[in-house]
């Protein structure tokens, strides 16, 4: 992985001079998909209903969507780097014609976890690299504590579903806090105006 740097997150402009675009950034298992724990087989698949109508919102918006995963059950040998890819596919299968733009997981455990593995903002930087986000208009949006420290770490704005494991996570301080992707996403597109 190449060395990523704080200019990174705050310069809004590339070398043409273009502006950058804001992007949300979705974590998948509880947020996108329903949790299963560990989800290794496409059979177990399911989207929560209205997500893909909510990510196409979003596209339509102008923003780019991007995953930033982790799957932890690839470095405790759960599962395989293949499950993972077969899963993934599955879930894009279900939500075409909607597209997204970037998919980012990382396979660090709890106990030995990297820069990428969030809390820490490693998948996001490299997300805003390697497509030119502008993370100052951005969000991040999870099931999870560590989603919301994630984005805030990378300079995003941060939202909690209370789907997946949300409800066991009351004293996280997102900016906003919703039942579903689905009223994230109409709270983001007010919030972005």
């Amino acid at each position: 992985m190449a060395a990523i740097t704080g200019e990174l997150a705050s310069d809004a402009r590339t070398d043409s001079g273009a502006m950058s675009r804001p992007a949300v950034f979705l974590d998948r298992d509880g947020t996108i998909i329903e949790e299963v724990g560990y989800c290794s087989d496409p059979a177990d698949v399911r989207l929560y209903h209205g997500a893909d109508n909510a990510i196409r919102q979003l596209r339509e918006a102008g923003f780019l969507v991007v995953i930033a995963t982790n799957q932890s059950g690839i470095g405790l040998g759960l599962f395989s780097e293949q499950q993972y890819y077969a899963v993934h596919a599955e879930m894009v299968r279900q939500l075409v014609p909607v597209e997204i733009d970037g998919m980012y997981f990382n396979s660090d455990t709890p106990e030995r976890p990297g820069f990428r593995r969030k809390p820490n903002p490693g998948m996001v930087l490299e997300a805003a690299r390697d497509l030119d986000i502008d993370l100052t208009k951005s969000y991040f949006v999870g099931d999870r504590g560590g989603d919301v420290e994630c984005g805030r770490n990378a300079g995003t704005r941060t939202v909690l579903v209370e789907t997946g494991y949300g409800h066991r996570f009351p004293n996280a301080k997102p900016d906003h806090r919703a039942p579903t992707l689905v009223e994230a996403v109409q709270w983001i597109l007010e919030d972005a105006r």
